[in-house]
């Protein structure tokens, strides 16, 4: 397999897992919904790029150094579930106060926020590694592997971009304003889940096995 057909199934595959409800996807939803299109734009780049730089760390061997040292993969899944957790207890606190202004910026929900969501949640870093060995197997020029990582980069933009914005329009946000509650508890509870799912599961492998 060579030529443009390996691109168009990564960029098909990633278009699947993106929109997958997940921790990222759940974030930019919800933010785009309750903040608006100027806040959650940049969330949305964020969490995109963020994500692309898994694809990235994939594509220079970050599945190898997880192999060396499983206890790293371990502590930045203990990690995220943490980060998910925080975020989770701060919509749930939320959920009964009034809709902010759309522009008004809030604490973790800037460019930064979104890198460091999807930069807490290694396993993006797995199905980046498993889909970049089949598609592209042997080793790769720099040629190719930048533009394997365009591809991926471009992909994530393209997605979070439509989502934040198409999340954020006025009758979209109308609708939620009248369930705000019930909406944010949902993901709060959705966000939750996911975090103590990932800590759970890194315990569960953080037995006297984990290191061999």
């Amino acid at each position: 397999m060579g030529g443009i057909e390996p691109f168009l199934i990564l960029i098909a595959s990633m278009t699947l897992a993106i929109l997958s409800p997940g921790p990222a996807i759940i974030a930019a939803t919800q933010t785009a919904f309750a903040r608006g299109r100027d806040v959650a734009l940049p969330y949305g780049i964020g969490l995109a790029f963020g994500a692309s730089l898994w694809g990235l760390f994939a594509i220079l061997g970050l599945t190898v150094i997880f192999t060396i040292v499983p206890m790293l993969y371990l502590a930045l899944k203990i990690f995220g579930g943490l980060y998910l957790l925080w975020m989770a207890i701060g919509l749930w606190r939320g959920a009964r106060q009034p809709m902010p202004e759309a522009a008004k910026a809030r604490f973790g929900t800037g460019f930064w926020g979104g890198v460091a969501l999807n930069l807490s949640n290694p396993k993006p870093a797995l199905f980046y590694s498993a889909l970049i060995v089949a598609l592209f197997p042997g080793p790769q020029s720099f040629a190719m592997q930048g533009a394997i990582y365009a591809t991926a980069l471009g992909t994530e933009l393209f997605w979070y971009a439509v989502v934040t914005t198409v999340m954020s329009t006025a009758p979209v946000r109308a609708r939620y304003a009248a369930a705000k509650f019930w909406i944010d508890r949902g993901a709060a509870s959705l966000l939750g889940l996911l975090g103590l799912s990932l800590i759970i599961e890194a315990l569960r492998h953080a037995g006297p096995d984990a290191a061999t």
